[in-house]
């Protein structure tokens, strides 16, 4: 018979339980014996209570009747009412019982012919006096009635008596059934429990433990235990059978596993039924890795061939940035040259100022010497001859700034053409040397302003020689047709008057030549600081280009990593 472990179970239990139920209806039968026991004892202790109550009160009233007799006091007549009262709870007390009824006639009329000689000695007593109800007493008739009474009231005792004894041992009989009953029954109970613990603890225990210690390696990943072959029909048996299911389950799944650690992904695990969810989610990623791993191959492949030409390009790169610093840092070094060369000139031309403006002080020195032949002929000779030697410094001096002049139109020159080879160097840096040309193309416009300047300044210059040759002339003949007169000498003023009007335009042209040549310094100078910001973003851009060289050769070796460690997989 295949029974299940609940069957089994309840089996046990179930004999124990019906066990207990028998003792427990066995105690209970006993105890409603032993009330009802109880109850009839009750009853015979309350038949022999009445008994006595009636053998005390007849007592009373023989004791009661004497002691009125001789007293006369109605007190002592009270037991000679309550005496009758007696004998109906007697009788129904003893309903059951034939002999004791058999009794109870004969006890009345004996009860009642007692209680009349009690009444006859109380009437005695009430109307013939002491010595009448002595001599009723005297004769004995009471006390006859009373032996008889004393002996029926013996007898009822007596009978009672026994039949306490009856029940009391009855009672002691049922007692000790059932102890022994409560206790054996309680000590098979306990056997059969016993019995029927170990065989189920035999039965379910020992497999269970096998089924556990399986299930222990199982849970730290041991799958090589199995389990012996059942053909139990119980929970039991079905629990062996799946456990042993599952674990050639877990095997597969670890075999599979195994294929995938070792780069073979072409093995399929197949689920054990749709809602296997660990199955379910092996295949599917067993899927996604195949999936996973060749695009991955698709992807390492790519990045292989775009690693190996960001190579290419960053080597092109570097040496671009190469050839790009070295082409600024030439362009650098040209520009100092040229901040060097503007330096120069600007010191020049605050020479040829501070020049024309001493030569602007000395016809203004003329003009008033001029002005001051009118009032002092007599030192007109001295001071044309003085005029005559500053005439001779003035062409000097012009002669100096024509070289000068001649300086800076060549420095103008040579500015405008390394404006052009910056802005041409600014275009070939790109976006680096956007603010290098603003600032070459400034330069440029600087230096042709500087042309336009000393061109200006060249003229002025001329007309400064003319004057000045005139001026000789003047002073030649001034100095031989002294007594000419005023009129001559207000000719020379005027032509001293002229020379200082063109004296104060050269100095204005210089002027404007010293602050031309400063904007040309200071636009060199930033000239040169751009340039030099080139030069460091060049600088910057070399570094930049080797790091990037350098990444592009690791994602290149990456890549090759990467192809090496996809092809471990079979797909």
């Amino acid at each position: 018979m295949k029974w299940t472990v609940g069957t089994k179970i309840a089996a046990g239990f179930g004999l124990t339980l019906m066990i207990f139920l028998i003792v427990g209806g066995f105690s209970y039968h006993t105890t409603i014996q032993l009330i009802e026991v109880s109850d009839a004892r009750k009853h015979t202790s309350d038949v022999l209570t009445q008994l006595t109550g009636m053998l005390s009160l007849l007592t009373d009233v023989e004791n009661g009747d004497r002691g009125y007799v001789i007293t006369g006091e109605e007190s002592y007549l009270q037991p000679y009412h309550a005496a009758l009262a007696r004998l109906d709870p007697l009788r129904n007390m003893t309903a059951g019982n034939p002999h004791q009824q058999q009794r109870l006639h004969v006890l009345e009329p004996l009860v009642k012919n007692r209680v009349a000689v009690a009444s006859a000695n109380v009437d005695a007593r009430r109307t013939k006096g002491v010595q009448a109800a002595s001599a009723i007493i005297k004769s004995g008739k009471g006390k006859a009635f009373m032996d008889k009474i004393r002996k029926v009231l013996g007898t009822m005792q007596s009978e009672e008596e026994a039949i306490l004894q009856t029940r009391v041992d009855r009672a002691e009989t049922e007692a000790q059934n059932a102890k022994a009953i409560i206790v054996l029954g309680t000590l098979a109970a306990l056997v059969l429990a016993a019995i029927t613990g170990l065989i189920i603890t035999r039965n379910i225990a020992g497999p269970l433990r096998q089924l556990t210690a399986v299930a222990e390696r199982i849970t730290v990943g041991d799958l090589s235990g199995s389990l012996p072959a059942t053909t139990r029909g119980d929970e039991v048996g079905a629990l062996a059978r799946a456990l042993e299911r599952m674990t050639q389950s877990l095997r597969a799944m670890a075999a599979a596993a195994a294929q995938i650690a070792s780069g073979d992904l072409r093995s399929a695990l197949k689920p054990q039924s749709p809602d296997d969810i660990v199955g379910n989610a092996f295949a599917r990623m067993s899927d996604d890795l195949r999936a996973q791993i060749g695009a991955l191959a698709e992807g390492a492949n790519v990045l292989g061939a775009s690693a190996s030409e960001i190579v290419a390009s960053t080597n092109q790169l570097a040496a671009s940035a190469s050839e790009s610093a070295a082409a600024v840092s030439e362009a650098t070094t040209t520009v100092e040259e040229v901040r060097q060369t503007a330096q120069v000139a600007n010191q020049k031309a605050r020479l040829v100022s501070d020049s024309t403006h001493k030569a602007a002080q000395i016809a203004q020195t003329g003009r008033k010497a001029a002005d001051d032949v009118v009032a002092g002929m007599n030192r007109i000779r001295e001071q044309m001859e003085e005029i005559a030697a500053s005439m001779v410094r003035l062409s000097e001096q012009s002669h100096a700034i024509g070289q000068i002049i001649a300086t800076v139109e060549d420095l103008a020159a040579q500015s405008n053409l390394l404006a052009v080879n910056a802005s041409i160097e600014a275009a070939k840096a790109g976006e680096h040397g956007k603010g290098f040309g603003v600032v070459a193309q400034e330069v440029k416009s600087l230096a042709e302003q500087s042309r336009q300047a000393t061109s200006h300044v060249r003229a002025i210059l001329g007309d400064i020689q003319k004057a000045t040759s005139a001026a000789v002339m003047a002073t030649e003949e001034g100095s031989k047709a002294v007594a000419a007169g005023t009129g001559q000498t207000e000719k020379a003023g005027d032509s001293i008057q002229a020379l200082a009007g063109s004296v104060s335009e050269a100095a204005q042209a210089a002027t404007q030549i010293a602050v031309s040549s400063q904007q040309q310094l200071v636009g060199v100078d930033q000239v040169g600081g751009a340039m030099e910001s080139i030069k460091q973003a060049s600088t910057q851009n070399v570094t930049g280009a080797k790091q990037l060289e350098s990444a592009a050769r690791n994602l290149n070796e990456l890549g090759q990593q990467l192809r090496l460690m996809v092809a471990r997989y079979q797909v």
